[in-house]
């Protein structure tokens, strides 16, 4: 049997809202977020062939330690009980460290692309508990669009598609460790801002689902983990600061580095990013231009992706995970 091979694009995600209330007893914080998936992507490209022992391999440039590509595969071969020499090959364009779930989504890619090759399905259900193991942000990839999150935002809720708004996303390369951005929040098994917070949030989404623009929405938005990490991190704060001197209204995504801002047209995204690169102290910020992806384009692009694999039985073509011929 040939390699079966396919080059999948690996979508980043924004939090268009992300609250943090009180820790629970297992140690994980009760979050309340809205993720959303984005144009800006990576590449990963996958070659599968049978074999009488696993081998996985991976072409990584940035050589990521404890790469979740390559954690991903193991956990679906064990799952579908084949064993198989699987290679892939990495291409990073989503900046590492950013708070975008960038390695969540490449393991999810994994999760969703692999059993199709391999010409086994594994359910949803699966799916979603191999993706839990595997990170908090994992299992919004295997669903995409717009999404509540809640718990440790493995409890997902799909949410009406919105505009498919242009988005600017701006990486200064900081990275933010994700646990001591919890620790300085302070938030432990009590926390007296529950009730405000939750409030605040469902204001947030209401107003999402009523206008269907996440720019309107923005006004009621906010990230918990800005006034520590701003605080942490002063050169981020600067770069926030200039930002918004764009006129744009700028936030932060998931725990930090990267922020990102919406507009209403591609005209008005390249005006703020003719500025933004013509200021020379922010020299060090890479700006990249994308664009909010639905859910259900999230779908079309997984079904062209892995087009050749694919049942072509009508029945499938609703199915979800795809499902191998």
């Amino acid at each position: 049997m040939l390699p079966r091979t396919v080059r999948l694009r690996s979508l980043a995600k924004i939090n268009l809202d992300l609250r943090v209330l009180h820790k629970n007893p297992d140690g994980f914080h009760e979050l309340r977020t809205v993720f959303q998936t984005i144009s800006l992507a990576d590449s990963i490209t996958i070659e599968y062939s049978p074999a009488r022992r696993t081998e996985l391999v991976i072409d990584d440039a940035l050589q990521i330690p404890n790469n979740l590509i390559l954690r991903a595969a193991r956990a679906v071969l064990e799952a579908s009980k084949t064993p198989a020499q699987v290679r892939f090959k990495l291409e990073k364009r989503i900046p590492m460290g950013g708070g975008l779930g960038g390695g969540s989504s490449n393991a999810a890619a994994v999760l969703l692309a692999l059993p199709v090759l391999i010409g086994k399905t594994l359910d949803m259900e699966t799916l979603v508990r191999i993706g839990s193991e595997l990170g908090s942000d994992v299992p919004f990839f295997l669903l995409g669009g717009t999404a509540l999150g809640l718990g440790r935002g493995t409890e997902l809720y799909p949410l009406a598609d919105v505009k498919p708004l242009p988005v600017l996303v701006f990486s200064s390369g900081t990275h933010v460790a994700t646990g001591p951005a919890y620790q300085a929040l302070g938030r432990g098994l009590t926390f007296t801002g529950s009730s405000s917070s939750i409030n605040s949030f469902q204001a947030f989404v209401r107003e999402l689902e009523e206008s269907g623009s996440a720019k309107v929405a923005g006004a009621f938005g906010a990230n918990d983990f800005e006034s520590v990490v701003l605080t942490q991190y002063p050169q981020l704060k600067t770069i926030q600061g200039k930002l918004r001197k764009c006129g744009a209204a700028v936030r932060m995504t998931g725990s930090g580095s990267a922020f990102f801002a919406l507009f209403d047209s591609a005209e008005e995204l390249e005006r703020a990013r003719g500025v933004v690169e013509a200021d020379r102290a922010l020299g060090g910020v890479r700006v990249l231009p994308a664009r909010l992806v639905s859910r259900a384009g999230y779908v079309r692009m997984w079904r062209r992706q892995l087009a050749p694999f694919l049942a072509v039985q009508e029945k499938e073509r609703s199915a979800w995970p795809p499902r191998s011929r």
